[in-house]
């Protein structure tokens, strides 16, 4: 008699148990739980502006929706829409993109996993600079491909060398990663810098640049943003352009990214669109387009308050022993060091043996929320977002300073690394 065998039948499928959910959003979830019992957290770990989205944009909106545009629009966005994206390349980075050559999509995010969909097969590689952005690896192998994490250390400010993307070329290499201004450092390459990249890249025609340009217009002291194809025309028909309005018009909640690249990639993308989600709000479309095309004015005023607010945490936390930092060029975090504590003891006796220890001490003891640098695969490191009143900030790190100065040293000492005037990386910059 044939023996019966019980086949187990698993829900989940492979690909989505190997992902973990994203860190940030883990943690400011935990941060919204402890204020919810009435802790006074104070949240640094969210990525997103605090200023309101401007008037005339929301004003766009609302016309929009009495108007009736509350229909489905083509999927890869509104004909308005991707015409006023293609007027800002050209006004902004001197690219030159017709409509088709232009998706628009639920937020950044979803257009970078729409290209990772459409290009990636089993053993591509995509070259991924660290720290990176939470969501960069697991996207890579969702597609199936194969994230190549290249170390840039604070010796190089956090930026990809040319000798480094040289060294993690090789015959399998589908895309390198580029975001700058850099979530989680600032970090945002010069031209010079970047050229000395895309000269690397001219030497290896099969692979392709993907560019996270989202933090554009948040650059600070007078710095030029430029983005590769700007720099290296060369490089425009396999490079991708990504950027979307969310954090330069604080528009994180209306989800809209959009991205600008070969005609054949923009249409694949759209395929994979067509059969997710479909188009992105039609309604968010019609305030991005005021976003555009609208004045740009405000943004100085955003830039100056950012900046007062950078300096503001990095002349704070210059002042606690074993914290130290690199002063960021852009965007709204700074990525700093907690080695000077790793080893340490709390109150309670806790020893801290990597930076999420030190991330989770600050949130159960201080109430400040903090995500630690192992999520952006580059240890030991915190990132604080500045995306908030000078008021919170003060608070926040003088809360940060008193759990340091709280803390025991550890049983066996380490040399006490030297502490370096200002910020390290050669002083003050």
């Amino acid at each position: 008699m044939k023996k019966e065998v019980k086949k187990e039948f698993n829900l989940l499928s492979r690909r989505v148990q190997a992902i973990k959910p994203s860190p940030t959003m883990s943690l400011s979830a935990k941060a919204g739980e402890l204020k919810a019992q009435g802790r006074d957290v104070i949240n640094l770990g969210v990525g997103e502006p605090d200023f309101d989205t401007p008037v005339h944009i929301r004003d766009a909106a609302k016309a929009a929706m009495d108007a009736g545009q509350t229909r489905y629009t083509p999927v890869n966005g509104t004909m308005e829409l991707r015409k006023a994206i293609c007027e800002k390349f050209k006004r902004e980075n001197d690219l030159d993109y017709a409509p088709d050559e232009v998706i628009v999509g639920t937020g950044g995010k979803q257009i970078l996993y729409n290209a990772f969909m459409a290009t990636l097969d089993k053993g591509d590689e995509v070259i991924i600079p660290a720290p990176y952005w939470v969501s960069y690896p697991d996207m890579v192998e969702l597609a199936e491909g194969t994230p190549v994490m290249v170390e840039c250390t604070s010796d190089d400010n956090f930026k990809l060398t040319p000798e480094k993307l040289e060294a993690a070329i090789t015959e399998n290499t589908k895309w390198v990663v580029l975001n700058s201004p850099s979530n989680p450092t600032g970090a945002a390459y010069t031209r010079e810098e970047m050229k000395a990249l895309t000269d690397v890249l001219l030497k290896h025609p099969h692979v392709h640049v993907l560019t996270d340009d989202i933090y554009e217009h948040l650059v600070y002291d007078g710095f030029e943003f430029v983005t590769p194809a700007e720099v290296e025309p060369q490089l425009k028909d396999r490079t991708l352009t990504v950027n979307g309005v969310s954090k330069a018009y604080a528009m994180t909640g209306w989800r809209i990214g959009y991205a600008a690249g070969p005609k054949e990639l923009i249409k694949a993308m759209s395929n994979i669109q067509s059969q997710s989600t479909s188009n992105a709000s039609s309604v968010s479309q019609a305030a991005a387009v005021a976003a555009l095309n609208g004045d740009q004015e405000f943004l100085k005023d955003w830039r100056k308050e950012f900046q007062e607010r950078r300096d503001l945490v990095l002349s704070l936390l210059d002042k606690i022993d074993g914290i130290e930092c690199v002063k960021p060029e852009g965007a709204f975090y700074v990525y700093a060091s907690c080695e000077g504590v790793i080893g340490k003891t709390t109150p309670s006796g806790k020893e801290i043996k990597n930076d999420q220890d030190f991330a989770e001490y600050l949130l159960e003891e201080k109430s400040v929320s903090v995500v630690h640098g192992e999520a952006f695969g580059l240890s030991p490191y915190f990132r604080i977002s500045y995306a908030l009143s000078k008021e919170d900030l003060t608070e926040a790190c003088t809360r940060i300073k008193d759990a340091v100065d709280e803390m025991k040293p550890a049983a066996v000492q380490k040399p006490a690394a030297k502490k370096k005037h200002g910020f390290f990386g050669g002083g003050k910059r």
